[in-house]
């Protein structure tokens, strides 16, 4: 009889990513890396969030705890840095069951010194904690294009730089900890304050009888132009859809971070503390849920509110 032999024993699936977080950009950034074929594990507080992933093929899920003792490197995709604290500590933390040599992405737009309180905390148990601002929204996540301001331990960064390509197109590293969320608040500060400007220039044009339409195009080719002036009108102001994808309150959190690193910092910001006096008095308005773009609409009205927590 010929001799048999027993069929070698499936290898169990390993996740080599992480992804903690589903929502608009967080989608974007699991979903890039499953068409890369990164192994990938994925957790998010919504069951509905989970369910997108539910069936695909080199996708598990597994909560934050199993993910830091499985994969290589984790991304936490969530609103603030107090989110991903509440997920590292504790018996069933992220923390608690790390393999050692994990890296951590915190892709939140934090406070710098919340962030590096979050990095020692998990170089307590060997865990490379990365801060990575994110530009390029819900749509550059979801195209793969995002850029990426990270700040920390430079050999995690080159260890785990082959994941980030799945999903960013320009990956910084810029320095130590705190750095990448330092620069996240920076060009957060010039994209908003640069929105406003242009927000009050189409008033004045449609005052002085010009087509706003008409003062974007003149932007788009002289030196006025922008992201704000090539897509954000273009796309959410003039057909006047009002659906920038993000809240007054994120705009407001962003400015209100801003002011108080410029105060550490030393450095006089005056056009970032306009900026944030405005966007509080659209809060003062009751705007904190609406969309941003709808800043426009309202302009006039904002302005002749009143001001009440303009102090950051």
């Amino acid at each position: 009889m010929p001799r048999t032999t027993k069929p070698p024993k499936a290898r169990a699936f390993k996740a080599k990513a992480g992804v903690i977080g589903l929502g608009n950009m967080g989608h974007g950034v699991a979903a890039n890396l499953v068409r890369a074929g990164v192994p990938l594990a994925v957790w998010d507080v919504s069951d509905k969030a989970m369910a997108a992933f539910s069936g695909k093929k080199g996708v598990k899920v597994l909560t934050p705890a199993e993910m830091a003792a499985e994969c290589t490197v984790v991304f936490f995709v969530v609103p603030t840095s107090k989110d991903i604290e509440g997920l590292l500590k504790g018996r069933d933390g992220l923390l608690a069951r790390a393999r050692p040599g994990l890296a951590v992405y915190d892709m939140t737009t934090s406070d710098p010194v919340d962030t590096q309180k979050l990095a020692k905390l998990a170089a307590k148990k060997d865990v490379a904690y990365l801060d990575a601002g994110m530009s390029g929204g819900a749509i550059g996540a979801e195209a793969g294009t995002l850029t990426l301001m990270i700040g920390g331990d430079a050999a995690a960064f080159k260890k785990t730089r082959r994941f980030l390509k799945a999903f960013a197109k320009n990956p910084f590293h810029l320095g130590p900890s705190g750095a990448g969320h330092t620069m996240k608040i920076l060009q957060n500060m010039v994209t908003h304050t640069n929105f406003l400007a242009a927000c009050e220039a189409g008033q004045m044009a449609e005052k002085a009888g010009i087509k706003l339409e008409d003062m974007i195009t003149v932007f788009n080719v002289a030196n006025a132009r922008s992201f704000i002036s090539e897509v954000r009108f273009p796309r959410h102001i003039i057909p006047k859809k009002w659906n920038g994808q993000s809240r007054v309150f994120n705009l407001h959190k962003d400015l209100g971070m801003a002011v108080k690193l410029s105060k550490k910092l030393g450095v006089i910001a005056k056009l970032g503390e306009g900026t944030y006096e405005f966007l509080s008095r659209a809060i003062d308005r009751g705007m904190q849920e609406k969309d941003f773009t709808l800043l426009y609409r309202d302009f006039m009205k904002i302005r002749k509110g009143k001001n009440t927590r303009s102090r950051a």
